[in-house]
């Protein structure tokens, strides 16, 4: 990777000898008006912005986006945490196949060496470039975020990511900290920039050399925002004062919850306020005004990289490429904000397996920008809050993240991969999610509820494993060789359902017939998940205080 400071000189080196190598294999392939792809994922991000009814944060930017989207409004990740998640849906392969439940592994080697959605698009003729975190860094990418395979150019990571945990939060006693909530004055932290900042500014930079390009881009770029810490431009506290900050709907730990189902949130306690705050382990529960605080930061983190998308969609008018480039957008996994006593992810939830999820597709969402049409013009969220623009057409059928393998490929004209048979571990080309196509032809008379409403029988997959009954130091990320329980969640328009049972991490074997809990939600009479009735009861004590 270069160095910082030396610009995009090696771009144009390596784009060149790839293209001299590609052109005479490649020109069959595609065609002139292939579109361009730009996949953005936000860390961390659950579905708290304008376009999906959040009438607290400013998300204006992304709410454009949405604007000119389909919009999906139930779109859950397969594991809610980061390397799991990310090789599940860059993959098209759920965690079972995957065999990634933590970060010690990398798929090629652990599992089978499965193609990835950007190496497809290289294989058919696309520059594909990371920017930021895309892939999850370290074993679970194999140190390289899957370099060569996925990628045409060696991947950019901001030079401040080292900075993330390091002590640049400055606490009341002027000391600086290794915080949680960490507002920064931006031109005081190590380099004078963010690792999210870094990030828009080389994938803006990459857009203008890719637009010289005879080839389509395949362009994905990773915010680390509002992933913990807190750290963000400290103006943005401004767009929430704390009086304004709601606590969640549910903040305590429900009766019914079985124990296994709790997240400890263990990383968040390791923080230095955090840990000042001497709180029990597991369920003691956060002072009121910290938990606003918690919320405050979140929020702030959201508007902040909100920004960032903007500029990032503004390069894309300013360079005229918005009516050849679909945009993507959306998470590896949701984020708990207090709801049922837990704070981060970890869990079957819907507070950490939704996510938001948008397609814009030029001609397809959207009719194609006139000539000088700005679709995406920069929206600054400190302006006073201008009309409210309606989100794209809504999908309310659940859907997964898994599905992004195919859809991206029939959308982009590609073939799309034939769905896996059952095992696929040999298997180098196929996927096990849905394609999305049949939602982007404009709907009907007759066929419109069905896009607003969905069939009932559709039906999203998550996971998560733990490595007991009960909540322990291991519990939010245990090692693959910790795991003994296993839960699997069935979500649809109705209801959510989780079954915990009994795993075997040396053979990979769920035992359905080694039951360990249960829990039953039923989405309209209870939305944030809280009465278990599974069993037709609401179980027994879950809070050990």
């Amino acid at each position: 990777m270069p160095l910082p400071g030396q610009g995009l000189l090696w771009f144009g080196v390596v784009l060149g000898s790839i293209y001299a190598s590609r052109e005479s294999a490649t020109q069959g392939n595609r065609t002139a008006d292939a579109l361009n792809v730009l996949l953005i994922i936000v860390d961390d991000l659950r579905p708290s912005l304008g376009c999906y009814g959040d009438q607290l944060v400013r998300s204006p930017n992304i709410d454009q986006l949405a604007s000119h989207s389909l919009l999906f409004h139930n779109a859950f990740a397969q594991q809610a945490v980061c390397a799991p998640s990310r090789v599940s849906f860059l993959t098209g392969r759920r965690p079972d196949t995957t065999r990634l439940y933590d970060f010690n592994s990398y798929w090629r080697v652990h599992a089978g060496n499965f193609s990835t959605i950007p190496q497809y698009f290289k294989e058919n003729g696309y520059v594909t470039a990371s920017v930021g975190k895309v892939f999850h860094p370290g074993i679970s990418s194999n140190h390289s975020d899957d370099s060569p395979y996925s990628w045409s150019i060696p991947p950019f990571h901001p030079s401040s990511e080292k900075y993330e945990n390091a002590k640049t939060c400055r606490g009341p006693d002027g000391e600086l900290h290794a915080n949680l909530l960490c507002p920064v004055d931006v031109a005081e932290v190590p380099e004078g920039t963010l690792p999210d900042k870094q990030s828009t500014k080389r994938a803006v930079q990459l857009l203008a050399k890719m637009k010289m390009l005879a080839e389509p881009f395949f362009l994905a770029v990773g915010y680390h925002k509002p992933h913990i810490p807190f750290r963000y431009p400290k103006e943005f506290q401004k767009l929430y004062p704390l009086e304004s900050i709601p606590l969640a709907p549910d903040p305590q730990v429900p009766a019914g919850l079985p124990p296994v189902a709790y997240n400890p949130w263990m990383d968040i306690r390791q923080r230095e306020d955090v840990q000042a705050l001497n709180l029990s382990v597991p369920y003691g529960p956060v002072p009121e005004d910290f938990q606003r605080k918690i919320r405050q930061s979140y929020f702030a983190s959201v508007s902040y990289v909100d920004t960032q998308v903007g500029r990032l969609l503004g390069a894309l008018d300013d360079l005229q490429l918005a009516a050849g480039t679909m945009v993507v957008l959306t998470s590896d996994h949701g984020w708990a904000l207090g709801e049922h006593g837990e704070w981060a992810k970890y869990s079957n939830f819907d507070v950490s397996t939704r996510v938001p999820l948008m397609f814009y597709v030029p001609g397809r969402t959207a009719p194609l920008p006139a000539a000088g049409q700005r679709l995406f013009p920069y929206i600054d969220p400190f302006a006073p809050a201008s009309e409210l623009m309606e989100p794209g057409r809504p999908v309310v059928e659940p859907v997964e993240l898994v599905a992004l393998f195919p859809t991206l490929a029939g959308l982009a004209g590609l073939p799309v991969p034939p769905p896996c048979p059952v095992p696929s571990f040999h298997v180098e080309l196929c996927r096990e999610g849905q394609s999305l196509l049949k939602y982007f032809r404009p709907p009907t008379v007759e066929d419109e509820p069905d896009h607003v409403t969905g069939p009932r029988e559709s039906i999203a997959y998550s996971q998560y494993p733990r490595p007991a009954d009960s909540p322990q130091w291991n519990s939010d990320k245990p090692s693959l060789k910790d795991i003994k329980v296993m839960g699997y969640s069935i979500r649809t328009l109705d209801y959510r359902y989780t079954v915990w049972v009994g795993f075997d991490p040396h053979e990979f074997l769920a035992n359905f017939s080694d039951v360990h809990a249960g829990e039953l939600y039923f989405v309209d009479s209870d939305p944030w998940q809280d009465h278990n009735v599974y069993n037709g009861s609401l179980g027994g004590p879950s809070r050990r205080r």
